[in-house]
């Protein structure tokens, strides 16, 4: 999961493993793979580096 913030400041949490693409338009909007759509404050890039992070976290944990 990641933390992201929703326009109105709320935090939340998202499966990365769920986002089927991320947009800036120009608020960032994430979409996920069940068709839902959240608008949030962290830029394209910030999702980008989270979703890395999350993806190291997971797979370094087996090792």
């Amino acid at each position: 999961m990641i933390e992201v913030t929703r326009i109105n400041d709320k935090k939340i949490l998202i499966n990365a493993e769920l986002i089927e693409r991320v947009e800036e338009t120009p608020d960032t909007v994430i979409t996920l793979t069940s068709g839902s759509k959240i608008i949030v404050k962290e830029s394209r890039q910030e999702i980008r580096n989270l979703v890395i992070l999350y993806k190291k976290e997971i797979l370094c944990r087996d090792l």
